[in-house]
């Protein structure tokens, strides 16, 4: 079975003043394991980047029964779906030391040519992921539903934002999402995030950010001259 499995020690960096583990760093232990595993299944960067071709996430989410705490040893598991067209879903488990399962997530990467910045066919690339199938594939993700907003501000990217893809990460619109939320909702449990990402925030770029609540979920859009990004976090 091609499940990738790696452990981790939660240290004091990886948490927040909750002691729970970040959602950007949760994110970025996700983005590295499908990196990783993807160069396992033999479509590492001689087929990807040294050729021109960027790896870029356009869905996400995730369920959360309980965010992992510090100095708690958690197993990440990931495994890739059947590609679809474009599409490359991916799955997710974190598991607890005690087998109980934190947070299921699945996203959908595309591959992206880094010159035109446009999506490609990876049959046209000869680029295949092999799938796997499991069982406990959580639902694929879809589009977060919108939310009347009440604010908005500014944001420049800044260069400490940005990766090697020459955008801003996936990781940190999670850092700038729990930037706009209220104080209470720091301390309330996290139950799910979904975010699409529809086009590039790249370095400099200066977006307008808008936000507002329903119920128990926050809601945060960024726009320049069209929106890039979506997202709702759902908290009890």
């Amino acid at each position: 079975m091609s499940v990738y499995r790696v452990k981790f020690r939660l240290r004091n960096a990886e948490v927040d003043l909750n002691r729970r583990l970040r959602l950007s760093t949760m994110l970025r232990m996700m983005q590295e394991a499908s990196i990783a595993h993807t160069e396992e299944l033999g479509a590492g960067r001689e087929k990807t980047l040294d050729r021109g071709l960027l790896w870029v996430v356009t869905l996400q989410e995730a369920r959360i029964n309980r965010m992992p705490e510090y100095d708690e040893e958690i197993t990440l598991e990931s495994w890739p779906g059947d590609t679809m067209h474009l599409f490359f879903p991916r799955y997710y488990r974190i598991i607890g030391a005690d087998g109980a399962v934190l947070v299921t997530a699945a996203a959908l990467w595309v591959l992206m040519d880094s010159v035109e910045r446009k999506m490609v066919f990876p049959e046209d690339k000869n680029v295949a992921v092999p799938f796997e199938k499991t069982g406990f594939e959580p639902p694929l993700p879809r589009a977060p539903r919108h939310i009347e907003t009440t604010r908005e501000a500014s944001f420049t990217v800044p260069f400490s934002y940005t990766d090697m893809n020459g955008h801003m990460n996936n990781t940190r619109y999670f850092d700038l999402m729990e930037d706009t939320l209220p104080p209470e909702l720091h301390s309330k449990r996290l139950t799910k995030i979904g975010i699409e990402y529809r086009a590039e925030a790249r370095l400099g770029d200066e977006l307008t950010l808008r936000w507002g609540s329903e119920g128990n979920d926050w809601f945060l859009s960024g726009e320049t001259d069209k929106q890039l990004f979506k997202m709702r976090m759902t908290y009890e």
